[in-house]
């Protein structure tokens, strides 16, 4: 069980990784680098469509490690909860709202918004950010909340 144990807790490392050196590294440093924004868009966008899939992966190999490893407790709750939430958050913030982000690009004309479309972008991508930093801060919970978590035996 150790070796599953420690499975757990790298498989969780690394989906919390992915999402932070996305997040907070990666697409700031290309709409910090491109001089072109759309491009920078169009790239980050690349990424995060990836980092969605990759959520739901990580999420459901958790959920059965988490099942396998840890004995039934207020940790395994814990465990499954912050999962949970991670997951929803990328659920509604990638399948549902980036959908939407996504319309609007598309019915701006040579990428140029008008007023309530730019308002409504901004809105959509602010409430997005959001659920990216509670799932990022879940996340740190969810590696530490692993780290303590027990085995079975």
């Amino acid at each position: 069980m150790m070796i599953a144990a420690r499975l757990r807790l790298l498989v969780i490392t690394l989906w919390v990784g992915s999402l932070w050196t996305i997040g907070y590294l990666v697409a700031p440093t290309l709409f910090m680098s491109l001089a072109d924004r759309v491009l920078a868009g169009t790239i980050a966008g690349k990424l995060f469509r990836v980092e969605a899939w990759l959520s739901v992966v990580m999420a459901v190999l958790v959920f059965a490690l988490v099942a396998s490893t840890v004995a039934a407790s207020h940790a395994r709750r814990w465990l499954f909860k912050l999962t949970a939430v991670m997951l929803g958050c990328t659920l509604v913030g990638y399948f549902g709202l980036q959908p939407m982000m996504a319309a609007l690009r598309e019915a701006a004309p040579g990428g140029v918004f008008s007023a309530d479309a730019r308002m409504q972008f901004g809105i959509l991508h602010g409430v997005a950010s959001g659920l990216y930093l509670i799932q990022s801060l879940a996340g740190i919970a969810l590696v530490l909340k692993s780290d303590q978590a027990g085995t079975k035996i």
